[in-house]
This record gives C-alpha cells, sequence and structure tokens, in this order.
C-alpha cells in the first residue's frame, strides 16, 4: 500500500477530534455553471444577491485572477458576501458557494482555509485547489480542513475540488480522486496545463486551428493530386485529457467539469466545447462572464426529446421484466440493461434540475408522457 494512503478501516474517520464525521456518497446537485467573481471587485459583487438562484454555483475567486495587492481584499470580500447574501451556500441554498483558494505554494492559502472556515464555514460548500498535483495536496488540506471545522464547530465537512493543471497532476489524476471522503470533483485548467506539457497553444481552453485532420488528396490518372485544395477538419485538443478525467472520478464516485473557456466573444465556440464536455461525461463548466452562465446551462442540460426517450426506455424495460433486465426493441433499436443505466443517469437528472428550474420543469413534465 502506497504510504500516502489511509488504510481502509481508517478511511472515514475524522482527521481531527470534533470533527465532522466525512460523507460515504458525494451528493449530485446540480452545479451545470460554476460563475466565477472576484470578491475584491464592488461592482462585481454588488451584483451577486442578483444572481442568486439563478446560477447553480457561484465561486468566490481567490487565486490567478486577483493582484497579489489585492488578496486580503479579496478574502474579505468573500466573507462578508457569504455572511450578508440570504440564500447563498449551505444546506438548502438556492445556489451553492464556492471559493477557489490560491495554491499550496503561495504565502495566503494558509490565511485563506483559516479565515474561510471560521467565518462562513457554515456556507461554504467546496473549496477548489488549484494546481493538485498528488495525493499529498489533497492529504494537507484534508488534515487542515479538519482541524478547522473542529475549531469552528462544524456539522457537515466541507468538500475539496481538484484543478488539474500539471502534467505530473494528469499522471497522478486517479490517486488524487481517491485521496480523501472529501474530494467533490476535478476540474480541467486548459491554459496552465498547456504551459506543464509545452503544447504550443496560447488559447485558453477550445481547439486550435492547427489542430487538424484532413481529406485524402485526389487521385489522378499520374497518381496522386497532392497541390489540389482538400478539406481540414480541426480536431478537439482537450478530448484525452477529459476523457481520462471522466473515467477517474467516475471510479472514485466524484464528478468531472471541463473549466474555462477564455475567448469570452466566441459563444458559438464556448457551446461548443462544453457540448463535448457534457457528452464525454462532464456535469458542468465553469462560467467567466454572464454569457457563459446561460451556455453551460443549457448544454449541461439534458434536451427534452433526450428525457422523453429515456423515460421510455425505463418504461419499457420495467415492463418487460418488473427489474429492468433483458431486452426490448424500441424504435427498431434494441434496448438492454446497459441502455437503462444511461437512461437512468438522465432521468435522474433531469428530475434534480426541474426541482431547481421551473422552465425545465415545464419542459420535462411532458416528456415521454
Amino acid at each position: 500500500m502506497p504510504m500516502n494512503v489511509r488504510s481502509a478501516k481508517d478511511f472515514f474517520r475524522p482527521l481531527a477530534l470534533g470533527a465532522p464525521e466525512p460523507l460515504r456518497e458525494i451528493p449530485a446537485r446540480p452545479s451545470r455553471a460554476i460563475h466565477f467573481f472576484d470578491p475584491s471587485n464592488e461592482k462585481m459583487a454588488a451584483k451577486i444577491p442578483q444572481l442568486v438562484g439563478t446560477v447553480d454555483v457561484l465561486l468566490g475567486n481567490l487565486e490567478d485572477a486577483v493582484k497579489a495587492d489585492r488578496k486580503e481584499a479579496a478574502r474579505a470580500g468573500l466573507v462578508a458576501i457569504a455572511q450578508a447574501t440570504a440564500d447563498l451556500g449551505g444546506q438548502g441554498a438556492s445556489t451553492q458557494l464556492w471559493t477557489r483558494v490560491n495554491a499550496l505554494d503561495s504565502p495566503w492559502v494558509l490565511d485563506d482555509l483559516t479565515t474561510l472556515v471560521s467565518a462562513v464555514g457554515d456556507k461554504l460548500d467546496v473549496v477548489m485547489v488549484p494546481k493538485v498535483e498528488g495525493a499529498e495536496d489533497i492529504a494537507y488540506v484534508d488534515r487542515l480542513l479538519a482541524q478547522l471545522e473542529a475549531r469552528a464547530g462544524l456539522t457537515k465537512p466541507l468538500l475539496v475540488h481538484a484543478i488539474l493543471e500539471t502534467a505530473r497532476g494528469m499522471t497522478n489524476v486517479e490517486e488524487i480522486c481517491g485521496a480523501s471522503p472529501r474530494m467533490q470533483g476535478l476540474s480541467l485548467g486548459p491554459a496552465d496545463l498547456a504551459a506543464s506539457r509545452r503544447m504550443k497553444t496560447t488559447r485558453v481552453g477550445g481547439g486550435h486551428p492547427g489542430y487538424v485532420v484532413r481529406q485524402d488528396a485526389r487521385k489522378t490518372s499520374d497518381g496522386v493530386d497532392v497541390e489540389a485544395p482538400r478539406a481540414t477538419y480541426q480536431q478537439d485538443l482537450w478530448h484525452y485529457t477529459i476523457a481520462r478525467m471522466v473515467d477517474a472520478c467516475a471510479a472514485h464516485g466524484i464528478y468531472p467539469y471541463y473549466g474555462p473557456f477564455g475567448d469570452i466573444a466566441d459563444v458559438v465556440a464556448c457551446e461548443d466545447q462544453f457540448r463535448n464536455a457534457y457528452l464525454l461525461g462532464c456535469v458542468g463548466a465553469w462560467s467567466l462572464h454572464p454569457a457563459q452562465i446561460e451556455i453551460a446551462q443549457r448544454v449541461f442540460s439534458p434536451s427534452v426529446e433526450d428525457i422523453a426517450h429515456a423515460r421510455r426506455v425505463v418504461a419499457a424495460l420495467q415492463e418487460n421484466g418488473g427489474d429492468g433486465t433483458g431486452a426490448v426493441m424500441l424504435d427498431g433499436k434494441m434496448e438492454d440493461d446497459a441502455s437503462l443505466k444511461q437512461c437512468l443517469v438522465l432521468v435522474e437528472l433531469a428530475e434534480q434540475l426541474a426541482a431547481r428550474d421551473p422552465a425545465l420543469a415545464q419542459l420535462y413534465a411532458g416528456a415521454g408522457a
């Protein structure tokens, strides 16, 4: 057994005397859009009450986008916002409250954690940790949070979300996912990961016009005409990374997310990238601008057609044997136990989204009826 992995019998024991019991299962709360805001920006902070109830997750960002001389102001601003904003963060709130703390090798992260847990730990749902490279990073945060929870008298454990931003982190993705019962999920950090891998792109997420496959050259009587125009098709730079991240998260019962899409003006490409991630298994994406909230919430909500089909499959298989086993023909296609599992994922998600979104509830109400 690796030295940094706890014994199975101790895994769900609190790491500090008086800390809350770790969760045995991470709750599946809708988190289609994780909307980032700078708590030190007064104009941005003033808009937070209007966003509560309209976005699944609001995340107070303390890391990269906040200048060094604004770090303390951002931390204090997040505490003030959490304390003053009703229905934001904590059990039963309509919008979750997350924070991205500073990197573990920074001089600010210790104060981030001690201040936030002590002041607003009862409202904070998830702590996002940047540049996680291995289980040892999660172990450090895990123990510290337990000590701080015990001191603050919290009754529910804070959850931890890791950002994959380095080649080493990607290499260790499976052990990161299983490092602690607190692990809620992972996000792809494409910009830092591209730099770590020495990828030749300066884009923050999305594709690249140079990463293509090309149509075969036209054959002629003289051989192959390589000079004739041929169609090219741009590929997804992040397909492998997202798929591996999704597998690691699914294996450990936590949730994968696409991270930032930096070209705010290109809403079409943003939607394409979000949809690719959704189809591969991600449950949400980051929003860096209000325009991206609508895109993420639409893309990561199953379509009415998908929900209608999923409900028909579930009903048909349950009627077939009562237990969902066996196979049936539906619209000329075979549906079996594997189909049922896929469809139940969609049906469960639709029910969760309908419970918080009246418009979706109305759309889904007649789907498959």
